[in-house]
């Protein structure tokens, strides 16, 4: 699995709200791992894929791209920040 961010600057707020929109365009199953954190800047999408290649074909895409519009986001910085070595989530003990 492998990590990159999409980071949008400009409001928080409004931005956020272009998310929430790119995301309900998404197909159910479609997302393994991703959160999106509110910055003074605007908003960094921290999103997973399979592999390196499939990030970076993923990233820079048409369709990718045209999502984006669609949702009413701007068009995102993107970092590749690397391989993922393991996550944990919080368990009812």
């Amino acid at each position: 699995m492998f990590l990159g961010v999409y980071r949008f600057d400009g409001d928080a707020e409004v931005l956020a709200e272009g998310y929430d929109r790119l995301v309900a365009s998404i197909p159910a199953g479609m997302i393994a791992l991703q959160v999106c954190i509110k910055t003074d800047q605007g908003i960094s999408v921290f999103d997973t894929c399979p592999s390196q290649e499939v990030f970076a074909e993923f990233s820079t895409s048409a369709g990718f791209a045209a999502a984006v519009e669609a949702a009413g986001l701007p068009a995102p910085t993107v970092e590749r920040l690397g391989d993922v070595h393991g996550f944990t989530t919080p368990t009812d003990s």
